[in-house]
């Protein structure tokens, strides 16, 4: 029998990816274990950026309409129970060694991933919770994503395709939205984030090749979603809002419920949504916000957020990435309006070393110098000006961890 600490030892000590794709082990693991997922309607959500956000919005809408909902997400901040919660609250460490006995004494025939043994936790504990919906938030893609063995969803969701992971996915927008458009399936109905021409072009060909229609969120809806006043902090996040009471909407097509009382559940959970580490404030005196904006994309999303909410002004920035992000793009996108920048290295093994990100910085002209712990960000903020903290969700859930400890 495996305590709390050994059965995520040998969790996440599995390799993050193995030689055979994730849609198949976990497909393998899901029918020695007598395919629990079956009968369990879920929502199966995909992208690049802002698969976190929409999930919290939906999780805040079902709820809303008093659905017992299950949550999967990852990866975590801090601890590693967030990233399997029912109703908003965490499995428990209890709940966690006890299912990850069950999993780990099981002789599946291959080598799951962490990630493989995080999706069947999940299935496992959202069955045990007699959950009447489950938001399932892919990994990296979608076609050979372990989610993807989990069947037919209730509506498949792609938010916005941008570069990540282009290691393993491809190197052009078009070669990643084939990835993510593996969530298709026929018989499902498909919402589509605003996207740029060339991907919204690959997903709609898919949906087409599955015979689905998709639901393509428009202007109307954005501005639909702004007229709620999302609960999440961020330009951006109209942008996930919208995408998510469009899938909301989709989801209850053929349901007995009023319309108007429909739209009334949908604009109440939007606007009650919460979602940790997107432009959330840690603290107003000295100011810090962190935000989990790891890739160009997300950096732009940021930038646009923080020009709109604090115009005019410039900022301290703390950055901690991943090496194999488009870090040189970032930095483009903040210089304008950056002060000076403070670099980190995130723990893990994939991690961009602080000072090497800071030399790339100062080639561009502007300050910047790398610290090599977390704990030291909170003694260089200044009383008048601000700071944001952004990066890889590592970083983040390390500087959340600091503040939590200060408290």
């Amino acid at each position: 029998m495996y305590s709390y600490e050994e059965v995520l030892d040998q969790i996440e000590n599995g390799r993050r990816f193995g030689n055979r794709p994730g849609v198949e082990i976990t497909g393998i693991m899901l029918e020695q274990m007598g395919q629990p997922q079956n009968g369990m309607p879920f929502i199966h959500v995909a992208g690049t950026n802002g698969k976190g956000s929409v999930c919290a919005f939906l999780t805040s809408v079902f709820r809303e309409a008093g659905l017992k909902v299950g949550t999967f997400i990852s990866p975590h901040l801090i601890d590693f129970e967030e990233r399997i919660m029912v109703d908003g609250r965490q499995i428990s460490r209890e709940d966690v060694t006890r299912i990850g006995n069950v999993l780990l004494e099981q002789e599946f025939g291959v080598t799951p991933t962490m990630f493989d043994y995080c999706v069947l936790m999940a299935v496992l504990y959202f069955k045990e919770q007699n959950c009447d919906l489950v938001i399932m938030e892919t990994g990296l893609g979608g076609r050979l994503d372990s989610t993807n063995a989990l069947g037919n969803p209730v509506v498949s969701v792609i938010t916005r395709i941008g570069y990540d992971h282009m290691n393993i996915l491809g190197n052009t927008i078009e070669e990643i939205a084939q990835e993510k458009a593996g969530i298709i399936k026929a018989g499902v109905p498909v919402v589509i984030a605003p996207q740029e021409s060339e991907a919204l072009a690959v997903l709609q060909r898919a949906a087409a090749a599955k015979g689905v229609r998709a639901r393509c969120v428009q202007e109307n809806d954005l501005q639909g979603a702004k007229a709620v006043q999302p609960g999440l902090l961020g330009a951006y996040q109209r942008e996930n809002a919208a995408t998510a009471m469009c899938a909301a909407q989709v989801a209850w097509t053929g349901c007995r419920i009023e319309k108007e009382k429909m739209k009334t559940v949908i604009a109440r959970g939007i606007h009650r949504a919460v979602w940790p580490g997107r432009m959330e404030i840690l603290s107003t005196e000295p100011f810090l916000m962190v935000d989990g904006a790891h890739n160009s994309n997300g950096i732009h999303a940021l930038r646009t957020s923080l020009e709109e909410l604090y115009p005019e002004e410039k900022f301290h920035f703390v950055m901690g990435v991943m090496a194999d992000k488009d870090y040189e793009k970032m930095i483009g996108e903040l210089l304008p309006i950056a002060m000076d920048f403070v670099t980190v290295t995130p723990e893990s093994a994939r991690a961009l070393q602080g000072e090497t990100l800071a030399e790339d910085i100062r080639k561009q002209g502007v300050p910047a110098h790398a610290i090599t712990k977390v704990a030291e960000i909170p003694e260089l903020l200044t009383p008048k000006e601000k700071t944001i903290a952004l990066g890889s969700l590592y970083f983040i859930g390390e500087l959340k961890s600091v503040y939590q400890n200060r408290a």
